[in-house]
């Protein structure tokens, strides 16, 4: 049987897909699944060891209690942090949607849950045709949407929600993510969010100084999540 499986989208850039998608890897293996993780499109690495590394997908590594090969883990890994298809274009590389597919698949023999990082917000562009939501498409399982809580983040996140509706994709949940510790009114911007999204909200994640993803993950109620992807499953 093929494993669970999730696409962790965000609002933006830098609101928290990783941390939250570690944070998701702790709760899952709280639950005794073994959970892997895919940051399929990595922009940023450097040389080390021989191999080039990528902040976010060894932070996801260290999370997952299922290692990946990297070159499934990240099938596609550039040395600039600037838009995919910026750095890929001047990497001569093709940012191909169906060798992605083709290495989810393989994960999910390998592990009970899979989690998919996107990259930067949910329609960051990877050619001239295609962009992430294309991508969350060809994978065709449901979506996890990381809220980044700063001033403007309702209208980013509605628009989010509305962009995956309109793929055909299923919401399964969001989670708002304290980004900015000084934002005015967060939880009436929760309370608001919660009205207009037509899926669970999945958790609040205070602002952690120590961005400790297993401590997120008390925030976090996979057992819902859990239950949704199996009835979509």
């Amino acid at each position: 049987m093929s494993a669970l499986s999730l696409f962790v989208a965000g609002t933006d850039t830098e609101i928290g897909k990783t941390f939250v998608s570690c944070a998701l890897l702790h709760g899952f293996a709280r639950t005794g699944l073994r959970a892997a993780a895919m940051k399929p499109i990595a922009s940023g690495a450097v040389m080390r060891d021989g191999m080039l590394h990528n902040e976010d997908a060894d932070q996801l590594d260290a999370a997952a209690t299922v290692a990946l090969p990297p070159d499934m883990r990240t099938p596609f890994m550039m040395r600039e942090p600037i838009a995919p298809h910026i750095a890929a274009a001047r990497e001569g590389i093709a940012l191909d949607i169906g060798r992605i597919v083709d290495a989810h698949r393989e994960a999910s023999t390998l592990a009970d849950i899979v989690v998919v990082e996107g990259v930067g917000g949910f329609r960051v562009p990877l050619d001239e045709t295609h962009d992430t939501a294309d991508l969350a498409v060809a994978l065709n399982v449901p979506v996890v949407l990381v809220v980044g809580m700063r001033l403007g983040c309702i209208s980013h996140a509605l628009l989010t929600a509305e962009a995956i509706a309109s793929r055909g994709l299923t919401l399964a949940g969001w989670v708002a993510n304290r980004v900015d510790p000084n934002m005015l009114y967060p939880d009436e911007n929760i309370a608001t969010l919660k009205q207009r999204i037509a899926a669970p909200l999945l958790g609040v994640i205070p602002h952690l100084t120590s961005r400790d993803a297993a401590r997120a993950a008390d925030h976090l109620d996979v057992r819902t999540l859990l239950d949704t992807l199996h009835l979509k499953d």
